[in-house]
């Protein structure tokens, strides 16, 4: 069993348990460097980041496969913003494998990662990863082999910690098992589908195994594709930008409540739909960074409030709803 310890908390920064990873309350996204932002835009906007005090980046080596059929251009694109502003050293990276390969689908064999991390910090333009993710489950190879290979590319001083995404609760739990039992790395940090408004699967099913394995955890969709900024009210609104399509399932009964209760605890301090819903999530336990882009400096601005944002009880009620 993982040994407990409070994950340690102030307003900007948090540690990640059972590391020196020390991060800011927000993880950038960096699904939106070489997709809705260019180069110049994304080193923009990484910059603007940084100088807010923030330090943690998200990215995966498969983004944005949706672009270009292959990935690799946010990785590309923050590491030649890391090398350019010589600041890798002030840099908490996170990236990820698993991508599709012809032998498994989703793919976390031993010859799978070690090729795959390899081409992560060629395009980084680094030497080491902070957060090596499990992407996503191919729920073929055997998780002991899984973790063999990332005791052998943490030894190799490739990567420093790793985490899990898209992983179901059983090979999650599989997987400390085997660590526990053979003296293998052992994720620290669980990167799910969470926000206001999709709650069930995590609170259900991961939330009890972040607190049993004393996960930080980093919630992926934390404004639910734009949704829970307040952006999309009616089908009219979904042609707003090229993310309206992924969100006309929530234009219902329950999620334009939760968009009135969002409007009514913004109105009372004076911020924003989405600074609520970070903050509502920065609230919740085990929640470190929630991971969320941005593409100008009005979004940048409303992401980064959240962390100054205390919700008291009264406010949680109101966004406590249930249709």
């Amino acid at each position: 069993m993982t040994e407990k310890c409070p994950i340690q908390i102030n307003m900007n920064k948090f540690k990640i348990n059972n590391t020196d990873l020390e991060v800011s309350r927000i993880n950038f996204g960096g699904n939106v460097f070489g997709w809705t932002l260019n180069e110049k835009q994304s080193f923009a906007i990484a910059d603007q980041f940084t100088e807010a005090g923030f330090n943690f980046f998200d990215t995966a080596d498969t983004y944005p496969w949706w672009v270009n059929g292959t990935g690799g251009l946010s990785e590309s694109i923050l590491g030649k913003w890391m090398k350019e502003r010589k600041n890798r050293d002030k840099i908490v990276l996170a990236t990820k494998v698993g991508s599709e390969t012809q032998e498994h689908g989703f793919d976390i064999s031993r010859k799978h990662i070690l090729q795959s991390v390899d081409e992560s910090l060629q395009r980084l333009q680094t030497d080491y990863i902070d957060l090596y993710y499990t992407h996503f489950d191919d729920k073929v190879t055997p998780v002991e082999e899984t973790l063999e290979t990332y005791q052998e590319i943490i030894k190799a001083g490739k990567v420093r910690y790793i985490a899990a995404s898209n992983i179901s609760p059983e090979r999650l739990q599989q997987s400390f098992e085997a660590a526990d039992k053979n003296g293998l790395p052992k994720y620290v940090a669980l990167q799910p589908h969470y926000n206001l408004i999709d709650r069930e699967q995590y609170e259900t099913q991961y939330a009890p195994l972040a607190e049993l394995y004393n996960l930080a955890v980093f919630p992926y969709w934390s404004l639910a594709s734009g949704f829970l900024t307040g952006k999309y009210r009616s089908e009219a609104d979904l042609s707003k930008s090229q993310r309206g399509g992924g969100v006309k399932h929530y234009l219902n009964e329950n999620g334009l409540a939760i968009l009135d209760a969002l409007d009514k605890v913004a109105g009372k301090h004076n911020s924003s739909p989405a600074t609520v819903a970070l903050a509502w999530l920065l609230a919740q336990p085990h929640i470190g960074a929630p991971i969320v882009s941005a593409t100008n400096n009005k979004q940048l601005e409303d992401l980064i409030a959240a962390p100054q944002l205390h919700l008291d009880q009264e406010d949680l009620d109101v966004l406590k709803i249930n249709l």
